[in-house]
């Protein structure tokens, strides 16, 4: 399949804004030549580092976003932003309330800020939201940060997709020790305690301490850091605590066996949306149909038909 001609390689290679925007529509909307785009892109790919910020919602991870990016541009660096929205119920699309909050950035030549949809993802992350971040890897950027829509305590996607993890809670709403419960405990790299000048905070930061203790680490500890976002208070420290990590994934082969293990699950969902497709085609929709009837007057059962379903299609 053809490269969709929109979308000059050399222009996005070199960080142009309409080639990135045109490319990150193409692959969100799976336009004919997405693919190919992709596969032409990949060599170019694993150069920036992925930071995932993530958290319940409310906690000010696109205040920490936008802090960051600001941070790491006074570094002299380039930073793509990946800010994950919940979906329109009308038109599928983000709500852009991400892009709303970040606008002291959207100006910078040096930033791209790109609001998706989760299209229904519970793990607050769409796959297309990956490949994004491929293209904004693929045009230069240093930093890739991905926001995830704030669910609550399933968005676990990002763990895999980010090479450093952030989980940002705060002290007031209890959220510290729900989230752990529901695994965001597991895939902090650290936490961030924003909003800590809020009455609660000493407490909360205690809590979080108390349960990392009985955490097993592979000799990462994670740590806790108080922040004031909109005041821009905790910036530094949270980007110093981000290199920190880098330096230790780096140190042994902590990075290229999370990248590794990115790779092998971008492959299994690759293969299992192939074989969903092919799978149900239209003789398979058919037979399942006709069976359905025989499942409802108790003559069969849902297992027997999927084993009958799966035979023909191994058969055939």
């Amino acid at each position: 399949m053809d490269r969709n001609p929109d979308v000059d390689l050399k222009k996005l290679f070199a960080g142009e804004r309409v080639s990135i925007s045109r490319a990150i529509t193409l692959v969100e909307n799976e336009q004919e030549g997405s693919e190919q785009l992709l596969k032409e892109i990949f060599a170019r790919t694993g150069r920036s580092y992925r930071i995932g910020i993530t958290g319940p919602p409310g906690g000010g991870k696109s205040t920490i976003a936008n802090r960051l990016a600001r941070w790491y541009r006074q570094q002299g660096l380039t930073v793509g932003i990946i800010a994950v929205d919940p979906t329109s119920p009308f038109t599928g699309g983000a709500l852009l309330g991400d892009r709303v909050r970040m606008t002291d950035v959207e100006l910078d030549e040096g930033v791209f800020i790109r609001s998706m949809a989760s299209r229904g993802s519970l793990g607050g992350l769409s796959k297309k939201s990956i490949e994004a971040a491929d293209v904004l890897d693929a045009a230069g950027k240093d930093i890739v940060i991905m926001e995830t829509v704030g669910v609550g305590q399933s968005e676990l996607d990002i763990a895999g997709a980010a090479d450093t993890t952030v989980v940002v809670l705060v002290p007031e709403s209890g959220d510290s020790i729900q989230a752990m419960k529901a695994g965001l405990m597991e895939i902090a790299d650290f936490f961030v305690l924003n909003k800590s000048d809020r009455a609660g905070a000493d407490q909360a930061l205690m809590s979080i301490k108390m349960i990392l203790a009985f955490r097993k680490n592979d000799g990462w500890t994670p740590d806790v850091l108080k922040a004031i976002a909109i005041e821009g208070q905790g910036t530094e420290e949270i980007a110093a605590k981000i290199t920190e990590h880098r330096k230790f994934l780096e140190l042994g082969d902590g990075l290229k066996r999370k990248r590794r293990q990115r790779l092998e699950e971008r492959v299994r969902e690759l293969v299992a949306d192939r074989l969903r497709v092919d799978f149900w085609a239209n003789e398979r929709l058919t037979m399942l149909s006709a069976k359905l009837d025989t499942v409802m007057k108790m003559k069969s059962t849902p297992y027997d038909i999927a084993q009958e379903l799966i035979n023909g299609f191994q058969k055939g």
